[in-house]
This record gives structure tokens, sequence and C-alpha cells, in this order.
């Protein structure tokens, strides 16, 4: 979805400034409640840790804080609220939600058909009864636009009813109407089907993780540079929950207390030398690039507590430069939707129902797809500072995409990818020594039924073993190999298999808990 990121600037500037001391209600709630928390957090000395990285100290406080609203003002450990703060996020009505909804397609359109005056844009009754009448198709659009900007759309018609009061599940709906409207009244092609399972379900995936983002950048306390600086975070990756936010006021509200949920969360970037071989071999031929690496780690998965959708998720981002304008070379997570935390002796686990999303776009393949399955997320201590982390995936794949690579080009404008279903299956692992040494693995393995496109079953491979060792700090270099494996068998065309791999020299920053804190 494009968005004209300049006009948010000009909104924020001159409101923000304006911030004033004040409460947004003229009640001042539950402040005796939170003098008690932090004095307990003060006198507890509550250490956030990493879930990917040893930490020998640890001390918390107790799970939750009963209190005078049911599930609504609860403390994880960390003295962060478990549920937005409904007197401060009032629910708004189905219709005003769906109408922010139409608004962000209008928006979208506005600037498709008089910004860019691009041919599809040129709508009217005709496309609209045309579009009616004839119906749906699998539409030819190039893989980036449908696996990665689509989902992206998805995620803003998310956040319209998300930052609105509706639960995740609740907001769902309101990302298939956004696709459902777009799909008929948006364009002059007609409707397609991949888009509207990609756009809804892919897009909720990536809606909530925004939001939840969101919510840890928000801080309705603060004024001035720093409230602007928050806010135009947020208005940057979710432009529908910017506008709710300006149309109720809430760009300029002060409240006494946190309103939103909040949970820890690490980041950790990479940085460094990428070569890309032809084949197996560690040879001159292939590519060289700078390749950038952003690993997010939302929530502790080992705290025991209640569990909502995305209350744990883990998101990975790649981009290459130096390669032509395949950029974005992947972008794959998963997040949690039901579970149940689970101890036996000194293993933890989360134990649950995973949604997961997977976006490999490189010069080898084209690769994406929906999953959902379970999952189990362990840790297990051996010492004081030595601990083996696991993450098990299984998973049904109902929708995805795979390059055909028959007499196509990867740098197609237009599809060049087979429809497909199957299943996946992934396994992590993080071996971390004395806080110095960390050993990697990561496997990833599909299984693809083409549903359109050229006909036959496909088996994706990812193994990409690596080690970094601790330098400074948090600051650690190291080494990483990369090994596709692909075995494709199509139906009317010989059997193809191929071997490609990668290698990696990066430094590494990893940044425990990171929040923005008053």
């Amino acid at each position: 979805m494009k968005k004209v990121y300049f006009l948010f600037s000009l909104f924020l500037f001159p409101i923000l400034l304006q911030a004033q001391f004040k409460p947004a209600f003229e009640k001042k709630i539950f402040l005796d409640q939170n003098a008690w928390l932090n004095r307990q957090i003060s006198m507890a000395g509550t250490n956030r840790y990493s879930d990917v990285a040893a930490n020998p100290v640890r001390t918390s406080l107790i799970d939750t804080t009963k209190t005078s609203i049911p599930d609504t003002m609860k403390y994880n450990m960390y003295g962060d609220l478990l549920n937005d703060n409904p007197l401060y996020n009032k629910k708004s009505s189905i219709a005003m939600v769906a109408l922010r909804v139409t608004l962000s397609n209008v928006t979208t359109f506005v600037i498709d058909r008089y910004i860019f005056n691009y041919e599809f844009s040129r709508v009217g009754f005709n496309s609209w009864k045309h579009n009616i009448q004839t119906g749906w198709e699998w539409d030819q659009d190039r893989f980036g636009m449908n696996y990665f900007f689509h989902p992206f759309s998805g995620a803003m018609y998310f956040n319209a009813a998300r930052a609105n009061g509706y639960s995740f599940f609740g907001s769902v709906p309101f990302a298939f109407f956004g696709s459902l409207e777009w799909e008929y009244l948006g364009e002059n092609t007609l409707p397609s089907y991949n888009d509207f399972i990609n756009t809804p379900i892919t897009g909720s995936f990536l809606g909530e993780i925004f939001y939840r983002i969101g919510s840890n950048f928000l801080d309705d306390q603060s004024t001035g540079a720093e409230r602007f600086f928050r806010e135009a975070f947020v208005a940057l990756i979710t432009p529908t929950r910017f506008f709710s936010r300006l149309l109720q006021g809430k760009l300029t509200r002060l409240t006494p207390e946190e309103v939103y949920q909040k949970e820890p969360f690490n980041l950790t970037f990479q940085a460094g030398y990428h070569k890309v071989n032809v084949g197996k071999a560690i040879e001159n031929a292939g590519t060289s690039s700078l390749n950038l690496n952003l690993t997010v780690d939302y929530g502790n998965p080992f705290e025991k507590r209640s569990r909502k959708p995305f209350d744990y998720f883990r998101v990975r981002g790649d981009l290459d430069f130096g390669v032509g304008r395949k950029i974005i070379d992947l972008a794959t997570g998963h997040g949690i939707l039901f579970g149940s935390n689970v101890q036996v002796g000194n293993l933890e686990m989360l134990v649950g129902l995973f949604q997961h999303m997977d976006f490999f776009d490189n010069k080898t393949f084209e690769l994406g797809s929906i999953g959902f399955g379970p999952s189990i997320i362990s840790k297990l201590p051996m010492s004081k500072s030595t601990s083996l982390y696991t993450n098990l995936h299984a998973g049904f794949v109902p929708f995805g995409a795979l390059s055909n690579r028959f007499g196509i080009t990867d740098t197609a404008q237009v599809r060049d990818y087979n429809y497909a279903g199957g299943a996946e299956g992934k396994i992590e692992l993080a071996f971390n020594i004395g806080g110095r040494v960390s050993l990697a693995f990561i496997g990833y393995y599909w299984w693809f039924h083409t549903y359109v496109g050229v006909a036959g079953n496909s088996y994706i491979g990812i193994i990409k073993p690596s080690i970094s060792f601790r330098l400074f700090n948090n600051v650690s270099l190291g080494f990483e190999h990369l090994v596709y494996y692909s075995d494709r068998y199509p139906r009317d065309f010989p059997s193809v298999h191929s071997v490609r791999t990668e290698q990696k020299i990066f430094v590494q920053v990893f940044i425990e808990e990171f929040q923005f804190k008053r």
C-alpha cells in the first residue's frame, strides 16, 4: 500500500508540540496501584533477560497483580500490562471501523490514480460492473507484489480495527472486508483468488506484529520531541493506526499511566559480506553484496501466564545491496495463536498452535507461504551461563507460491511462479556456551503441490549452520554457511535437482529488552 508519509509529518509536527501535561480523562485512575507496583519493581530489582542468550542473573515479580478490573490490569513479570487498558482504548462501532477501512482504500486509490496514474487505477461504474459480472481469476502480478506489498495492505486494514479496541480475532474480518472491497472496486482488473487469501491472512499476521511493536514505542505519558518521534514511527509502520489516533485525539492525549500492553523484545542486528555461489563450490563466480539482517524476538516464551495471539513472536528480515533489484532477500517469522507453558524438570517449554509467514525472493528461487501448525519453544539450562534453545515447528501450508523456472527468468515483471500448497517443517537451535560462543542451526523444509501453474510436486530445503564469538559487551563476530536444496518433479517436464550455497561474515549487535523508556 502506498502512503504519502510526508503528509504524516505535516500533521504530526504542529500537533505534538502542543502536548500539555494534563490527563486525557478527569479521573486519575489506579495511581495508588501503580505506585505500589513501582515500589515492588524497585525492591525486586527486576532484570529483563534474553530468551536467546543465557543470563545467569534472574529475578522477577510475581506473575500477576490482582486488581479491580478482571484481566485488563494484570501485570506480567516485568510490570507491564497483559492487555491494553480498555478505559483508554475504547471500542469503536463496526460501521466506524468499516468506514476507516474504506477511507484507507480511497486514499490508496487517489495516490494510484492521481499521483502515479497507474492504468489499473482507471476504475468506474463500467469496471465495477465488469468485475461483478465476470468473476474471479488467479492474477499475473509479480511475486513481490503478491507476497509482500499486498500483505502490507492487509496489515493496514487489520490495524484499522485493532487500533480501535478490537482483539486480534475481532480484527481479522476487517482485513477480509478491505481486501474484498479493493478487489471489486479499487482496480479495473478482475478480482483475484490469491489476493483474497494472501492479503488478509498474511496481512493479519503482519498487522498484529506492527501493532505490538507500535504499542511498545507509544507512550501517552510523553510530550514534545520525544512524543513526536514515537508517533512518527507508528505512522511509518501502521498509517491506519496513526489516522485513528489522529481522529480520536490520541496524538496529544496525555495519560497518568501506561495504557498499552507491552512485552520485552530483543533486537539482533547483523551486517557484513554476503557471497552467493552459482552451485555448491565456493568460487569467484556468483555475486557479492552487503547484507543487513534484523531479528526481532518479542515476548518471553517461558513466562508462565495465560497466552493470547502473538504474546510471543519471532521475525527476521534480510536486505541485500549490490545484487540488482532483489533487495528484500527474505522475510520470515512465526507467532503463537494458542498455547500454554509447560515445565519438566529444568526444561521450560511453550507449546501451542502457531502461524507462520515465509517470503524468499532471491536469484535462486521465489517462495512464499502461509503456514499453521503445532510448535514447541524450549530452553534447557546446562549450567549457570550455558543453555540450549530449541524451536520445533510442523505445519500445514494451505496456500503458497514457488517459482517455476521454466522459460521465464526470475526478474520477470509478471507471474513466473506456481500457486501451491502442502506442508512444512522447521527446526531452530541455539547453543550458548558461557556467554562467549554461540552455535546455531536453522533447518527449513517445504513440500509444495501445484494448484495453478506447472503441475507437479516440489521439495525445498534450507540448512543454515552458524557460529559467533562475543568480542565485547553485546558485539559479536560470526560466520554462516547456507545451503539451498531444490528437487522439482513437474508432471510434464523432466525433474530438476539443484543445490546452491551462500556464506556470510558478519558483525552482530544484540540489543536486549529494547524499549524506549521515560
